[in-house]
């Protein structure tokens, strides 16, 4: 994905002050930046939910500012939102089964064919076990792995997460960061906005920094712990002195 000098305005506000980065196949790239940096703004951008005011997005050689949101994911691209909204009188399984139906493939698919796929992918999840029931009777961490797994029953190449892990305990985060991995080694591509610093700094090949709709940083993980100017805007000193990552994350 190639974005260009990507601008967004909301009125008055500048959301996304041309923003300008690539995203090879296969990489994980952390999308960090404090409270109204203009993360989901991007997501929104880079998924056609809402369209730029300025620049381009390029991915597989198609404007994706020029295609229709419903369209979006023919391209292979899919996304989560922060506040999961399942269909809540559905199961688990007829959930993602909607998904395998209506997405990417799903014109190549019968019925059957659309829930034995949803299967598969509970088992990729973690949700085998909750397969039958209601999407409303989910806990907070198996929605989160409901989302997952709806966005991949898109059959994506790229992949979009905005927070899957905020509201998780510790054990939880791990069990999500062991699905994102294994997600992205099925060769699915990940651009992941994330306020907890220990799991983006964990699951990230590159991080992309925010701050007011700019990027202030671009790199490894070290390198973007160690930029003053992300030190400054977003981490903070003490942050940046005791949570010190060991080196980056090995590249796909």
């Amino acid at each position: 994905m190639a974005i260009r000098e990507v601008s967004k305005r909301f009125g008055g506000l500048l959301a996304l002050d041309a923003v300008t980065f690539d995203v090879d196949a296969g990489s994980i790239v952390g999308l960090i930046g404090p409270n109204g940096s203009g993360k989901t703004t991007l997501l929104n951008v880079l998924s056609a939910v809402s369209r730029p005011s300025g620049g381009t997005v390029t991915y597989n050689g198609t404007d994706v500012t020029r295609v229709a949101t419903h369209d979006v994911c023919r391209l292979g691209i899919a996304r989560t939102f922060q506040i999961v909204k399942p269909f809540a009188n559905l199961s688990v399984h007829e959930n993602v089964a909607v998904g395998s139906m209506f997405g990417r493939n799903g014109r190549r698919r019968s019925t059957a064919q659309a829930f034995e796929a949803a299967r598969a992918l509970l088992d990729v999840a973690g949700l085998a076990r909750v397969a039958n029931r209601p999407a409303s009777e989910l806990t907070i961490a198996d929605r989160k792995r409901l989302e997952i797994a709806k966005a991949l029953a898109l059959d994506p190449d790229l992949l979009l997460l905005d927070e899957v892990m905020a509201g998780l305990n510790a054990t939880e985060i791990d069990e999500a960061l062991a699905l994102l991995r294994s997600v992205n080694e099925r060769g699915v591509t990940l651009i992941v906005v994330e306020h907890l610093m220990k799991a983006i700094m964990a699951i990230s090949h590159r991080i992309v920094v925010l701050a007011e709709g700019r990027i202030i940083a671009d790199g490894t993980p070290i390198d973007v712990t160690a930029s003053p100017a992300v030190i400054e805007a977003y981490l903070g000193t003490r942050y940046a002195k005791r949570n010190r990552p060991p080196g980056p994350a090995a590249p796909p």
